[in-house]
């Protein structure tokens, strides 16, 4: 909720907030229109192609049909992550201002129940009393235990004090996803499955109505998409904890993405970036960052390391080269540290293809300052110096030598 003592007194920047505010509601507005539009676009898309499984190219059909479920979900949960940060965290109503209960979701019958019982203090909170029980509440809340289901059942006894008749009641506990009936391990084990097992909602959901339990494609994709919104501060704070090291490693791979509509897919990109100076004696934990682009364009890589500022351990992408550059006369904030595992890799490629010499020799030459890198990991920065200067250094003298005798041949 906004403090109006952090508003301005001044009434034309009052009115300069009020209209960027509702021109950015009115956009957020238009952008779930758009998504609503667009997934029912795909229901009917789906609908028809239903219909059309069981003829001579179900196969392609069924192929296409999966496309569609894949981009569905992605849309329903993207359009849920999307209403949550739009109006934030859902405030709890207090029991006069709360709205009349929907309808829950019958958990089935059959599903082992396991209580947990939220007493309230045996005397009463306003005159000390002795406390009777005069009724309860039970929330109840699926929960996955790994192999099965099991429902959790929130008992809030009731109690009114004996002397002055006052009611006392402990709180429903918070849920990750609040007035939803999935408990925290229910919502891990619906995004492992997802992104890390690769199983699709829709998928899930038929196997879940195997144990009874009927969980649609939709409801799962709600809970993806505000569990998405849950996790973005720690996702945030993991990437702000990256570009605070003073030297990080960076790197990108390619990545298959549906193109519903065609039976084909497009080539998107994974961008890496790790922070791990443990080989440089630093206790600071190590983590990695994962961003997607739609492609590989060198903006990408430079808009992530904006904030960046150090060594760059990197591969000799063009795209990082601007990080390296001079501006308005002003040193460059980022380092370029070349790696050496990349340039090893091609001559990795060309020994296995053509079990060429000159490559396999140039394998020989780089394993050797592998092997001095492993011997002072996690050393002092002064000893690593030292060893490479007395070390590496007439190694790589000698490799330059060597590589340039090689290509004058």
């Amino acid at each position: 909720m906004a403090d109006a003592a952090g508003l301005p007194n001044d009434i034309e920047e009052l009115k300069r907030l009020v209209v960027l505010r509702t021109t950015e509601r009115d956009a957020a507005k238009a952008g779930l229109l758009l998504k609503a539009l667009e997934a029912e676009k795909l229901k009917a898309q789906i609908a028809r192609l239903r219909r059309q499984a069981f003829g001579s190219s179900s196969e392609r059909v069924r192929r296409e049909l999966e496309q569609l479920e894949l981009k569905l979900e992605d849309i329903e949960a993207a359009e849920a992550a999307q209403e949550t940060r739009a109006a934030g965290e859902p405030a709890r109503p207090s029991p006069k201002e709360a709205p009349a209960k929907k309808q829950r979701r019958k958990l089935p019958d059959a599903l082992p129940r396991r209580d947990i019982v939220h007493e309230p203090a045996r005397a009463c909170p306003a005159c000390g009393g002795a406390m009777r029980k005069v009724g309860e509440d039970v929330t109840e809340i699926l929960e996955y235990i790994p192999g099965r289901f099991e429902v959790i059942r929130h008992i809030r006894p009731a109690c009114s004090c004996r002397e002055c008749e006052a009611m006392a009641q402990m709180p429903m506990p918070a849920l990750p996803i609040p007035r939803a009936q999935a408990g925290a391990g229910l919502l891990a084990h619906v995004l492992i499955a997802k992104f890390c097992d690769h199983l699709p909602l829709y998928r899930q959901a038929e196997i879940y109505a195997r144990d009874g339990v009927d969980l649609d494609r939709a409801t799962l994709a709600s809970w993806v998409g505000k569990a998405a919104w849950l996790v973005e501060p720690l996702a945030d704070r993991i990437g702000r904890h990256i570009m605070a090291g003073s030297v990080i490693h960076a790197d990108d791979t390619p990545v298959p993405v549906l193109a519903p509509g065609n039976g084909k897919t497009k080539e998107g990109r994974f961008w890496i970036y790790l922070r791990d100076e443990r080989p440089h004696a630093c206790t600071a934990p190590p983590a990695v960052l994962y961003r997607y682009t739609p492609d590989r364009k060198g903006e990408r890589c430079r808009e992530h390391l904006a904030a960046f500022k150090g060594h760059l351990h990197a591969d000799g992408y063009p795209g990082f080269g601007e990080l390296y550059k001079e501006k308005d006369g002003k040193p460059a904030l980022v380092t370029e540290v070349a790696c050496w595992a990349h340039v090893r890799r091609k001559f990795f490629d060309e020994y296995k293809s053509n079990s060429s010499p000159i490559a396999k020799e140039a394998l020989a030459k780089i394993g050797e300052l592998f092997e001095i890198e492993r011997a002072i990991a996690g050393k002092p920065p002064g000893h690593r110096q030292a060893a490479r200067m007395t070390k590496a250094k007439p190694k790589l003298d000698a490799l330059a030598a060597w590589m340039d005798g090689k290509h004058t041949v």
